[in-house]
């Protein structure tokens, strides 16, 4: 499985746990029917992943995309590294990219099958304070 990875400002820990959990469960490998029923974990594919700020492109004005939305270079590293870490801990075949490299990476897209996940944060969790009677 490639995946293009991409930090977002305001993207953390507990977005790249959830993605790579779903990443790891998506049943999108066909079974014996031709049918998306097992994961990468079912068929102990390779997992390669790969940095891709521009992901995070804006292009709904102009025609420049923007990528303010991106997380600073600095974060993106973090939580690339973070990413491949916990990645690693979690799959037995996992290989990279280099963050910020300029790469040629070839794709032979078997089916094909392209899926964009996205993590948005959780929201906040408020609390009320008790009220007596």
């Amino acid at each position: 499985m490639l995946v293009l990875l991409c930090a977002e400002r305001g993207d953390g820990e507990a977005q790249a746990d959830r993605l790579l959990s779903k990443m790891l469960k998506l049943r999108i490998f066909s079974d014996g029917d031709g049918k998306m029923n097992h994961s990468l974990q079912d068929t102990g594919g390779g997992l390669l992943l790969v940095s891709q700020f521009t992901l995070a492109a804006d292009t709904s004005s102009g025609n420049r995309p923007g990528f303010s939305a991106a997380a600073l270079p600095e974060e993106g590293r973090r939580l690339f590294d973070y990413f491949v870490v916990r990645a690693r801990a979690a799959h037995p075949l996992v290989q990279t990219g280099r963050f910020g490299a300029d790469m040629q990476v070839a794709l032979v897209n078997d089916g094909p099958v392209t899926i964009a996940l996205h993590m948005a944060p959780e929201p906040a969790v408020r609390a009320l304070p008790a009220q007596s009677a």
